[in-house]
C-alpha cells in the first residue's frame, strides 16, 4: 500500500504520464516523491542507475520513462525506440531488485498485441500473432518490460506489476509536427488551420481504422489504483504469464469520428481530407478492460471533455513547435 511516508521514484516525471501520476500522488497527500531529469540521470547507463537507487532506496518505483512517438517517428527511428526502451527497462528493473525495491509499476502500451488480435484485445492475446510492423521495435521493447517484471517476480518473489494503457492523450502531450501521436497531431493541425483560415485539413489514412483513447489523468488514477492493491489481491486477479493488466475505456471510435470531435472542439470550420496514401497502422485497437473493471476501477473522463481539456492545455502552454499565427 502507498502511504504518506512512502518514498516513490517516478521515472519519466516530465513526460505526459509521469507528470499526471505526480499530480495524482500529490492530490492524495503523498509528497515524498523522488525525481531526476535526464541531465541528472541517464536511465540507459546502468552504473548511474545503480548508484542512484542504492543511494535513494525508494520504497516504490513507477517506470513511466520511455521513448515514444507516432507512426512516423517509429518508422524513422526504430533502433532508438528498441534500444533506449529496453535499456531503461532492464536497468531500472534489475537495479531496483539489487537495491531491495520490492514494488515497481511498469507502464507499457497496447501496441504489444498482434496486428490482427481478436477484438477487444484481452491480456491473453500477448504473443499470439505478428505485431504491427510500423511500431514493432517499440512493441518488442514493451513486451520485454512485461517479461522482465514477470521473471523477477518468479525468481526473486518481487512485486513488479505491469499496466498496458490504450492510446493516451491530455496535458503535457507532445505536439511535434511529425513525431506526435494522433490526438496531439490533430489538435495542432486543426488549430493552425483555424488560425490560417485554411479550407481543409489533411487526416492520415482512410479514417476508417478504429482506436480507443484514454485521458492521461484516468491513466494516472488507474496506475495508482493498481499500485494500491495488496499483493494477494493483485495476484488473485492475474495468472501465470498474464501478469499485465489492460487500462482503457472499453470504447473505440474511428479516426474520422475523432477528427470530427477535435474539429468541433478547436472550432475549425473547413473540410476534412483523408489521405489514403498515408500509413494508418493496425485496423482496430480496442482493449478488453474487464479484468481491471472487475477489480473496481473504470475510466471517468468522456472523449469530448478530455479533448477540451487537452486543447485548453495546448493553448495555455503554447508549445514551441506550434505556430501562433
Amino acid at each position: 500500500m502507498l502511504d504518506k511516508q512512502s518514498r516513490i521514484y517516478v521515472a519519466g516525471h516530465r513526460g505526459m504520464v509521469g507528470s499526471a501520476i505526480i499530480r495524482q500522488l500529490t492530490t492524495g497527500s503523498i509528497s515524498n516523491i523522488i525525481t531526476r531529469t535526464h541531465a541528472e540521470l541517464d536511465l540507459c547507463e546502468q552504473s548511474a542507475v545503480r548508484d542512484f537507487l542504492q543511494t535513494e532506496k525508494p520504497d516504490h518505483i513507477v517506470l513511466a520513462a520511455a521513448k515514444v512517438g507516432g507512426i512516423h517517428a517509429n518508422n524513422e527511428y526504430p533502433a532508438e525506440f528498441i534500444y533506449q526502451n529496453m535499456m531503461m527497462e532492464a536497468n531500472i528493473v534489475h537495479e531496483a531488485w539489487l537495491a531491495g525495491v520490492n514494488k515497481l509499476l511498469f507502464l507499457g502500451s497496447s501496441c504489444i498485441y498482434p496486428k490482427f488480435a481478436r477484438q477487444p484485445m484481452s491480456e491473453s492475446e500477448l504473443l499470439s500473432g505478428v505485431l504491427e510492423e510500423t511500431n514493432e521495435p517499440y512493441a518488442i521493447a514493451k513486451i520485454a518490460g512485461i517479461k522482465l517484471c514477470e521473471s523477477y517476480n518468479r525468481q526473486y518473489n518481487t512485486d513488479y506489476r505491469s499496466v498496458m494503457p490504450t492510446n493516451l492523450y491530455g496535458p503535457g502531450d507532445n505536439y511535434h509536427g511529425m513525431n506526435s501521436h494522433v490526438v496531439p497531431a490533430m489538435i495542432k493541425r486543426f488549430h493552425e488551420a483555424k488560425l490560417n483560415q485554411a479550407k481543409s485539413v489533411e487526416v492520415w489514412g482512410t479514417g476508417k481504422v478504429k482506436r480507443e483513447f484514454l485521458h492521461v489523468d484516468d491513466m494516472a488514477a488507474a496506475s495508482i489504483f493498481v499500485m494500491q492493491l495488496n499483493k494477494t489481491e493483485y495476484q488473485s486477479n492475474t495468472q501465470a504469464m498474464l501478469s499485465h493488466i489492460n487500462v482503457g475505456t472499453g470504447e473505440d471510435v474511428t479516426i474520422a469520428e475523432l477528427a470530427q470531435v477535435i474539429k468541433a472542439v478547436v472550432g475549425f470550420k473547413g473540410e476534412l481530407f483523408f489521405n489514403a496514401d498515408k500509413p494508418e497502422g493496425t485496423p482496430r485497437k480496442l482493449l478488453n478492460v474487464s479484468r481491471l473493471n472487475a477489480m473496481g476501477w473504470t475510466a471517468k473522463i468522456p472523449l469530448t471533455a478530455g479533448i477540451k481539456n487537452a486543447y485548453n492545455d495546448f493553448l495555455n502552454h503554447k508549445p514551441s513547435s506550434v505556430s501562433t499565427g
